[in-house]
C-alpha cells in the first residue's frame, strides 16, 4: 500500500471531447491510441452531466475520475480505484483555480490554446511522476509565473510567453533608438 496519493492522468478536453492538454503518469495506456480511446470513453460517460458548479466523481475501468466543466473546457483528474476522491477533487480544484488565475478569469478553449505553456506548467507544479505536490491555486499560479513576472528576470526564469514578450519589448526599444 502506498502512503502518498497518486494521479494517473490529468486531462483537459474541449466540448467535443478533443484533447487540448493531457499528461499521463502511468503506463495504463501505453499507446497514443489507447490514450485517445480512454479520453473518448471518459468524455462519452461524462458529457451529459452538469459538472459546472461543483466537482463530480465517477468510476470507470477501475479508475476514479473527478471532473469539472467550464465554458467549452472539461477538466479531468484520474486516480486508481483505491485513491481518495477528496484528494483527487482537491487536485482538480487546484488545477481549475490556477488556470482561472492564469487566464485572468477568461477560461475557454481559445484562451487555453493561446496559453498552453502555462497550463502545462500548472500540470508540472501540481503533479510530479503521479505524486501530488501542490493543490493551492495561488501557489501553483505563482510558481507558473503569473505573480512573479519581472521583465528584467533572466530568460531561464520566465515562461515561454513571458520570454517572448520580453524579447518583443527589447526589439521594439532597439528599433525606436
Amino acid at each position: 500500500m502506498e502512503l502518498h496519493p497518486k494521479v494517473k492522468n490529468i486531462l483537459l478536453l474541449d466540448s467535443e471531447g478533443k484533447r487540448i492538454a493531457a499528461k499521463y503518469y502511468t503506463d495504463d495506456w501505453p499507446t497514443n491510441t489507447a490514450k485517445e480511446a480512454f479520453e473518448k470513453t471518459v468524455f462519452s460517460k461524462t458529457k451529459k452531466t452538469n459538472a459546472r458548479t461543483e466537482v463530480e466523481v465517477t468510476a470507470l475501468e477501475n479508475n476514479i475520475i473527478v471532473y469539472k466543466f467550464v465554458q467549452d473546457l472539461h477538466f479531468y483528474v484520474t486516480g486508481g480505484e483505491e485513491e481518495n476522491e477528496l484528494i483527487l477533487a482537491s487536485v482538480l480544484q487546484g488545477l481549475f483555480d490556477a488556470v482561472n488565475l492564469l487566464l485572468r478569469g477568461n477560461v475557454d478553449k481559445r484562451e487555453a490554446l493561446d496559453n498552453l505553456d502555462l497550463i502545462f506548467l500548472c500540470f508540472d507544479e501540481i503533479i510530479d511522476g503521479g505524486i501530488v505536490l501542490e493543490t493551492d491555486a495561488n501557489v501553483i499560479a505563482e510558481k507558473a509565473g503569473i505573480n512573479s513576472f519581472d521583465p528584467n528576470a533572466p530568460l531561464s526564469e520566465q515562461t515561454i510567453s513571458q520570454a517572448l514578450a520580453t524579447a518583443r519589448e527589447h526589439l521594439t526599444r532597439s528599433l525606436m533608438k
